[in-house]
């Protein structure tokens, strides 16, 4: 038995005792996980230093940057969202209808754990309490798969948990980390098929790209964020702009800000100057008509349309009509979030009904796609496909149905 087969079959050891635990319990060892992470925050810092440090020695972007960095705030913050799931109602043992039969069967479907869960994901350590929460209260045991950036965040994470889990006789195998950073380490974890029930990426479009292609385990894909918005003609230009600097720029590593920003071409004129100089220290890239406008503004390339930047840069397009709009965000979007600025109710229906993506806003920043912000506490991931779940992933989507029948001696004839 390989080292992964071990940890899968350690995972599957617990699976039963942690789905039939009851809420009581659960909440019970997800308030232990946050108060450990407080009480240990200065051991998690230290090793977020080391994370930080290689980091920079490799010259990692700012924005992914970021995205590793914790800090005493965020350390709070991930421990406020795991309080937050405790909060939250508990899926399990839900029965979603009873229907009765006319040979007096009753049948109804009822929640129930998906199973052995595994992650795979970047340098992002929260990721690592927020999946452990989530996984933890829905009775699923979490293999993780972090990036080398964080590793040394991941591990101390997970071991302040999983000592604050074993303290009070809870399993602490509901929690495992995968510490080799290898591909070969990783395309072996895509095919621990028999262990692993769901496999959930969370990083760039390669990595992503790359477990859907090589899994030989279900996936739930969750997609890179190319979002756009769409300012129309009859727009409050003042509200466009504080969208799009809220969406743009209060955090440009995360896959909910808006990478690309489509214009009608009745306010390019009017618009583009305030949007540059709103917009001071963002490279705006635009197509002919934007340039025209302004000299602050760089030629765009086709390839510019599709781009997840993570930086920034902000990609401008032109449109005669919402139609053309709608369009070329379809063509070009990741099935992400998209957002319309409109004082037209029409307008804002159409786009609300044609455009294909996971979350479609209006008059709002994309940024508000996220597992906290939606009242789910945390998320395990954004899902841009369209099977079991779409969009931000809380507790529901990381459950699945079984039917459950009862009768009173019915044979079939």
């Amino acid at each position: 038995m390989t080292k992964l087969e071990t940890l899968g079959a350690r995972a599957k050891a617990v699976e039963h005792r942690l789905g039939i635990m009851s809420s009581d319990e659960k909440n019970r060892g997800l308030l232990l996980a946050a108060n450990a992470l407080l009480d240990r925050k200065e051991e998690i810092l230290a090793a977020n230093r080391e994370d930080q440090k290689r980091a920079e020695q490799n010259q990692i972007k700012e924005a992914l940057l970021d995205r590793l960095r914790l800090t005493e705030e965020r350390i709070e913050g991930i421990a406020e969202g795991i309080l937050q799931v405790a909060a939250l109602e508990d899926p399990i043992g839900e029965v979603l209808s009873m229907k009765k039969r006319p040979n007096g069967l009753l049948i109804g479907q009822k929640r129930v754990p998906i199973g052995v869960i595994g992650i795979i994901y970047e340098a992002r350590p929260n990721v690592t309490a927020d999946a452990f929460a989530l996984c933890f209260k829905t009775g699923n045991p979490v293999i993780l798969k972090g990036g080398s950036d964080a590793l040394s965040s991941n591990k101390k994470i997970v071991e302040v948990i999983r000592d604050a889990l074993a303290g009070e006789g809870f399993p602490a195998d509901a929690l495992l980390l995968i510490e080799a950073s290898d591909r070969e380490t990783t395309k072996e974890f895509m095919r621990l098929r028999g262990y692993v029930d769901l496999l959930i990426p969370r990083g760039s479009a390669g990595l992503i790209r790359s477990v859907v292609e090589n899994s030989t385990i279900p996936v739930i894909e969750t997609g890179s964020g190319n979002c756009h918005i769409y300012v129309d003609e009859s727009a409050d230009l003042d509200m466009a702009l504080d969208i799009i600097h809220n969406a743009k720029t209060q955090r440009i590593g995360v896959c909910n800000s808006c990478e690309s920003l489509v214009l009608h071409k009745s306010i390019v004129e009017r618009f583009v100057p305030r949007l540059v100089e709103r917009l001071d220290g963002v490279e705006i890239r635009g197509d002919e008509e934007v340039c025209k406008v302004s000299k602050y503004v760089l030629p765009a390339v086709e390839e510019d349309w599709g781009t997840e930047y993570l930086d920034y840069i902000l990609s401008v397009r032109t449109v005669n009509t919402i139609e053309e709009a709608i369009s070329h965000i379809n063509r070009y979007n990741t099935k992400h979030s998209e957002s319309i600025i409109t004082k037209d109710y029409f307008r804002a229906e159409q786009f609300l009904n044609e455009i294909d993506a996971a979350a479609v806003y209006v008059n709002a920043s994309t940024r508000f796609t996220d597992g906290l912000e939606f009242g789910f506490g945390a998320e395990i991931g954004i899902s841009t496909q369209k099977l079991h779940a779409r969009g931000p992933m809380g507790l529901r989507e990381l459950t699945s149905l079984k039917y459950i029948i009862y009768g009173n001696g019915q044979i079939r004839k």
